[in-house]
């Protein structure tokens, strides 16, 4: 078997290259748009026009030449930069294990453990489990959830049976949210591994892929974190089939792009990454930023700042772009969407008291420049199509007269027309562009474009989910206005948990969310063609997705329609057609009858009360934590309250302090247990 380290190994020419083609492409785009402004000389609404123009056409050549180059590479189906290549079959070692850790919070109990458990089993059949421990390390408030999770966990290493040992722990303190809950695993129990795979709640991953993950870091001694790309899968929504679809047939030629110039400084995403528990514990001690929210307080978007310390520390980060056998789910509706955009956007404008950071890599650098960019953009083509219409309003007041003779087709004014096809013509062709390559990639395997429904099924596919980009586009375009806005005016949020289940937006839904939004749109639609008819024309893409947000939000979130377009053979992708394993024992695992028992009073909490079984797991399961004497009085208190006036007048929070003491639970169930008829229905609490 031929292996190699992938140490130090760098191309030079490949950045050289991708820039060059880059800065070119920009260039000649602005200069073309300037060439035409100079004859009348600059004012100053076209100076700010051209470099809004710049800074966006920057932008679009990144992405546009990041996913032509991918193409490229997998065209000739060669790189000698694709990290998996090394990882051989060799057998994993004795002396170095690996932890698989999931930090959760507040997800579905279910979900997560079968997802815990559809892992396991996939990694048992490759033969080399014994390497790996589970952790499910929770940050979860909710004490109906908590009291679930330590039972389905129990459940799970009773079936188990110690063939993969599966640990579980709440942290009473959820400070740094899900980076608290990783650096509390590296500093707890860190020591005992030499690898560590982090996983999100709805992340999977295939028994093969993890061991190929542990494989190429013991052949590269020099990675530190190596990033393996999510697929989008298993849902079935409109919006999220569509998502699924574009992301699958889209996503190889981006991310062979991304390791063809990210090369060694490559980034983190934050799950469905391994990391070298030693390397990652040294140098990504996370600082608390100065200052209060939104801009200061706990580092929210932790990934790409990880990346950039190891890197920082002389640890190589890679993309390991085509290892396969890695999937996640996405949100569900336009909605959800917006609101995962919304916590990504605070966490991405956090990096710009990063950016400049003392010993970055230029690379990471342009990492946490991208990310902020990524929501800056929407607003910067706000405020571009805002001036543009300014600038077609004060030429509409001095050319009143755009057609002339028998014509049928305007004779625009020189500067308005090469203004809005350099926008509209040539933006579009860099966007799009990438979208018939990937087509042109699938089409050249004909193995591969069956699994997307055929040819003419993926072509049409295809059609059907840019014509439902053009639309979404300047939906998400205001929400990321109002979201940076927000953030600027220093409005921070809270970091709730995701809605993940398939469910229909409903109108009122609907119309709280994207009521301003449309009423936007026909105000700007009403001011365009009242006073500036011939911008009108050009307004009407953008205004169309504005204007009819609220049904397009609700058609999008049907599971109805999702289903119909199956069954059709629309937006297809090959996890539907030939699902890997690790996927059909998921769906296996959640279609089985729930054999966990529930207390009489269907409350988990009153459960952990009064049934011994379940109290002494959550007791055993308890940290060892002294109090003060205030707060023992205050939960005093709690027990009186709940004896005397029954479990609903206890907020969550109440609910969780009583649970998180040992010696108040323990008084708490002696107590219950020693009132008459209380053991047997509850009934001595009003339920």
């Amino acid at each position: 078997m031929k292996t190699f380290e992938y140490c130090g190994l760098i191309s030079p020419w490949r950045r050289i290259v991708f820039f060059t083609l880059v800065g070119i492409t920009t260039l000649f785009a602005l200069a073309l748009l300037t060439s035409v402004y100079q004859k009348e000389g600059l004012n100053p609404l076209e100076i700010g026009l051209l470099l809004l123009y710049a800074v966006l056409m920057l932008w679009i050549c990144l992405s546009f030449w990041t996913a032509t180059l991918g193409f490229i590479i997998q065209w000739r189906q060669s790189d000698r930069f694709a990290v998996h290549t090394t990882a051989g079959k060799a057998p994993l070692p004795q002396n170095g294990r690996t932890a698989l850790i999931m930090p959760i919070y507040n997800e579905d109990p279910h979900r997560v453990f079968a997802g815990v458990r559809a892992i396991c089993d996939d990694l048992i059949a490759t033969g080399q489990h014994q390497h790996f421990d589970y952790y499910v390390l929770s940050n979860t408030l909710d004490p109906e959830l908590w009291i679930e999770e330590e039972l389905r966990w129990q459940q799970l290493r009773q079936e188990l049976n110690e063939t993969i040992h599966v640990y579980y722990r709440n942290r009473l303190n959820n400070s740094e949210r899900k980076v608290g809950n990783i650096k509390d695993f590296c500093t707890r129990w860190g020591g005992h591994y030499r690898y560590a795979i982090v996983l999100d709640a709805d992340s999977l991953i295939s028994g093969t892929t993890l061991v190929d993950m542990v494989r190429i870091m013991e052949n590269n001694p020099c990675v530190g974190l190596l990033q393996v790309p999510p697929v989008p899968i298993g849902k079935e929504s409109l919006f999220a089939r569509i998502l699924q679809f574009s992301m699958n047939v889209y996503g190889p030629i981006f991310t062979a792009g991304l390791n063809f110039w990210q090369l060694a400084e490559g980034n983190s995403w934050g799950h469905n990454l391994i990391f070298r528990v030693r390397a990652f514990t040294e140098q990504c001690g996370l600082p608390r930023l100065p200052g209060s929210e939104p801009f200061g307080g706990e580092i929210l978007s932790h990934d790409f700042v990880e990346a950039a310390l190891l890197r920082r520390g002389g640890w190589e980060v890679w993309l390991a772009y085509d290892l396969g056998g890695s999937y996640e789910e996405l949100p569900p509706t336009l909605i959800d969407y917006a609101k995962r955009d919304r916590r990504w956007c605070q966490g991405n404008l956090q990096h710009a008291r990063l950016v400049l950071a003392r010993g970055w890599h230029p690379i990471n650098r342009l990492h946490l420049a991208m990310g902020i960019m990524s929501y800056l953009a929407s607003p910067l083509w706000f405020l571009f199509l805002l001036l543009t219409g300014v600038d077609a309003y004060t030429r509409a007041q001095s050319e009143p007269a755009y057609f002339f003779g028998y014509t049928l087709f305007p004779v625009w004014p020189e500067s308005y027309t090469v203004e809005m096809i350099t926008v509209l013509l040539v933006t579009l062709a860099m966007l799009f562009l990438p979208k018939g390559l990937a087509l042109l990639l699938l089409f050249r395997q004909p193995e591969t474009v069956a699994y997307y429904g055929g040819a003419v099924k993926a072509s049409l596919s295809m059609a059907l989910e840019t014509l439902t980009s053009l639309l979404i586009a300047p939906i998400l375009m205001l929400f990321q206005t109002k979201f940076v806005m927000a953030i600027l005016l220093r409005r921070s949020i809270n970091w709730s948990n995701q809605r993940r289940a398939d469910h229909q937006t409903g109108l009122l839904e609907a119309l709280s969310t994207h009521g301003g939004q449309t009423l936007l749109g026909i105000v700007a639609v009403w001011y365009s063609y009242t006073y500036v008819n011939d911008f009108f024309w050009w307004f009407i893409p953008v205004a169309l997705g504005i204007v009819l947000a609220v049904p397009i939000s609700i058609l999008l979130s049907s599971l109805k329609l999702g289903l119909q377009t199956r069954h059709h053979g629309l937006f297809l992708i090959p996890e539907e057609i030939q699902p890997p394993e690790v996927l059909t024992r998921l769906e296996y695992y959640l279609q089985q009858p729930d054999t966990l028992p529930l207390s009489p009073a269907r409350s988990r909490f009153l459960q952990v009360i009064v049934e011994p079984s379940v109290y002494a797991l959550h007791a055993s399961l308890l940290p060892e934590v002294s109090y003060n004497k205030r707060y023992q009085h205050y939960l005093q208190g709690l027990v009186y309250q709940l004896l005397e006036e029954g479990p609903n007048r206890l907020t969550a929070a109440e609910k969780r302090a009583l649970l998180t003491d040992y010696s108040t639970l323990q008084t708490l169930h002696g107590l219950t247990w020693s009132l008459p008829g209380m053991s047997a229905d509850f009934g001595r609490m009003p339920i």
